[in-house]
């Protein structure tokens, strides 16, 4: 076995060209079949190419793993077999084909192996090399081929070096000019930038400008309210201030002539204004007391000499009065009550009459109804019934006849330094249970 293998390591070293050449391609076209695991690892990279660029390009790794392994030898064998079932099988048992190619024969001696397979390689080798023989007239005729296809090819290689050079002479040109289109590029997208900048500092600007225009806008129109609202309320306040002043000086002057007038009609003075002798003479006349102050507070003759005063107001302390008379019976009652009793009396005297209760005793909303010429006023928040009282008295014009109607002293004494005349709540319950 070892002479063998000898023998076919000696065989494979001296193969024929033709042989060899027909051995490489038949195991290249089975290498393409055979799976991947049994395919060496140098050929793996081969085995996914065409069969032919297989076979040129894996010619010097293909042949010494075909000479060194001889697993690898059998299965190439094995396929190629298949590929050529009746040759294969021909030359694997030892037949004899005289019309068979004597390369094809020994290609598959070589990879089956059988016996006396040397000599069938030893037979090819002894093949004939065939020369072809050289005809003059034909390497005459190649020669003159030969010499006009270098001419046209040394003219070709001239028009195209001449075109080569105009395309060098043109690529830098272009070159340049690229060059050029970059710079000014370059320049545009720089002064495009810079613009953009300007244009984005600009925009910045106007909004800026344009929100402080717009705070200013609001400033303005809230300015503009807010002097629309003093104005308005100037107006009004002022409107008022004269409508006031007016009602103020109609009242007074209305008090001066019915006070006049009553004054003319109890002293009977005559008509006429001429002085009289008498008048001339030098004497003390006597004091003339002012109505009603020589008599007690609760009297009711006093009470009707103050309602018969021109253009008087009368005044009331209102839960002061009905605490007196009604102290038992709920205040909404005493309210009604004493506002309804004043109603009778404004209709007989015709004289303006103010009713002042405390609103700190209000425990919800109020259901009054005065008659005409009763006017009921209700203390606001963190203010007693006392004080505006104070402030009706304050309020009148000085020298128009004012009554206020409460047994409290400090109330009492507070609208005499104002110059109001003050009577009792048992005055006005005497006059209304008279009335």
């Amino acid at each position: 076995m070892t002479e063998a293998g000898t023998a076919a390591s000696s065989a494979a070293t001296t193969l024929p060209e033709p042989v060899r050449q027909r051995v490489l391609t038949l195991a290249a076209h089975a290498l393409g079949q055979l799976p991947a695991t049994d395919v060496p690892a140098p050929l793996r990279r081969f085995a996914s190419f065409a069969p032919a660029k297989r076979a040129k390009l894996s010619a010097s790794v293909l042949g010494p793993i075909l000479e060194t392994d001889d697993h690898f030898r059998r299965l190439t064998a094995f396929q190629v077999r298949r590929e050529h079932a009746e040759l294969g099988d021909a030359v694997a048992e030892g037949i004899a084909v005289p019309a068979a190619d004597p390369v094809e024969v020994a290609a598959l001696a070589y990879l089956l192996r059988p016996d006396e397979w040397e000599q069938r390689i030893a037979a090819a080798a002894q093949l004939p090399v065939e020369v072809p023989r050289a005809d003059d007239e034909a390497v005459a005729r190649l020669s003159d081929q030969l010499d006009q296809a270098r001419t046209e090819t040394r003219q070709v290689r001239e028009r195209l070096r001449e075109q080569v050079n105009e395309l060098k002479a043109e690529n830098v040109t272009l070159r340049r000019k690229l060059n050029e289109a970059r710079q000014r590029i370059t320049g545009l997208q720089s002064d495009l930038e810079q613009r953009t900048t300007e244009a984005e500092t600009a925009d910045q600007r106007v909004e800026a400008a344009r929100g402080e225009v717009e705070r200013d806008m609001r400033r303005l129109r809230a300015r503009i309210t807010e002097l629309e609202a003093v104005e308005h309320a100037a107006r009004r306040t002022a409107g008022q201030e004269r409508e006031l002043a007016s009602t103020r000086t109609r009242l007074l002057l209305d008090t001066v002539i019915e006070a006049a007038s009553g004054l003319r009609r109890e002293l009977a003075l005559p008509p006429g204004g001429e002085l009289r002798p008498a008048d001339t003479v030098a004497g003390r006349e006597p004091e003339a007391e002012p109505v009603g102050r020589i008599a007690p507070e609760n009297d009711p003759a006093l009470f009707d000499e103050l309602l018969a005063l021109p253009q008087v107001h009368l005044i009331i302390d209102g839960y002061n009065v009905t605490k007196t008379v009604w102290p038992t019976t709920p205040l909404h009652s005493q309210r009604q009550r004493l506002v309804t009793a004043l109603g009778a009396l404004v209709a007989q005297r015709r004289i303006e009459v103010t009713v002042v209760f405390d609103g700190a005793e209000l425990s919800g909303p109020v259901q009054l109804n005065p008659p005409r010429g009763v006017r009921v006023r209700f203390s606001p928040a963190g203010v007693i019934a006392d004080e505006v009282i104070r402030q009706l008295v304050r309020a009148e014009p000085p020298g128009r006849p004012i009554v206020v109607v409460s047994s409290d002293r400090e109330v009492a004494e507070s609208v005499g330094r104002l110059g109001a005349r003050s009577l009792s709540a048992t005055a006005l319950i005497t006059r209304i249970a008279r009335a």
